[in-house]
């Protein structure tokens, strides 16, 4: 059973959406402020945290912030108050994984918490032992089955976001995409304008995988385009049963 963290101050709205989270059999946990759900999200595992920005205390933006840093990668899905445009853009580029803006249709709500869900049950689903897509590069090793990506031996741990750049880039080495291009293929069509999104996650891409964040060896920049991986490594496609 999915297990998500409602973090939102509003009764009337976290009482409607753990309604519907039920009805997609979800075991719910709520907090109504930045610090409680803070401190619940770090004590235990989620599988989605709803987290609103508007909060008591600790504003959402600074508990995702943190949740990063101390890398959780449990998909955020933010909810926003229309008129607060630059959040969204700073919820995205600090780590957030979808967005919301209120007042938001509970179709729209119950397709996005359905898609990031879906992901979730398909990763925990796979066996040890089933057949798996593995693309190794020097060091690097990504199992796309189990979407996992290992290091020197060491698990990775990426938000959804940056395993679905890292593969991205990793399966057409040497082509170069925009950084709408990629906007568009990892996020969608409508986060068109959020361009520096991409830079955010590719920064905190690097950090994780490149020995030397300055002098990357994996992703590398197309000046004046994008970004592209690095065509000059070895790269082995393997199907492992």
């Amino acid at each position: 059973m999915p297990q998500v963290l409602i973090i939102e101050d509003d009764k009337d709205i976290a009482e409607l959406i753990s309604i519907h989270l039920t009805d997609l059999v979800c075991q719910i946990k709520h907090s109504e402020s930045g610090n409680g759900g803070l401190q619940m999200a770090t004590a235990q595992h989620f599988d989605l945290i709803i987290l609103d920005i508007m909060l008591p205390g600790m504003d959402g933006l600074e508990v995702c912030k943190r949740l990063r840093g101390q890398e959780i990668t449990t998909p955020i899905l933010m909810l926003t108050a229309k008129s607060e445009e630059i959040d969204k853009v700073l919820g995205l580029e600090i780590g957030a994984d979808d967005y919301l803006t209120k007042p938001f249709s509970i179709r729209e709500f119950v397709a996005r918490v359905k898609a990031i869900l879906r992901r979730q049950t398909i990763q925990k689903k796979v066996p040890e032992d089933s057949s798996r897509n593995i693309l190794r590069v020097e060091n690097l090793v990504i199992e796309q089955n189990k979407r996992k990506v290992v290091l020197n031996g060491n698990r990775i741990e990426l938000t959804p976001k940056e395993y679905d750049l890292l593969l991205l880039l990793a399966q057409h080495p040497g082509k170069s995409y925009s950084r709408e291009d990629l906007l568009n293929l990892i996020w969608g069509y409508e986060f068109t304008g959020y361009e520096h999104t991409v830079n955010s996650h590719i920064n905190r891409l690097r950090t994780k995988i490149e020995a030397d964040f300055a002098k990357p060896h994996y992703i590398l920049t197309t000046w004046g385009v994008g970004y592209r991986f690095n065509d000059e490594l070895t790269i082995e496609k393997q199907i492992v049963s």
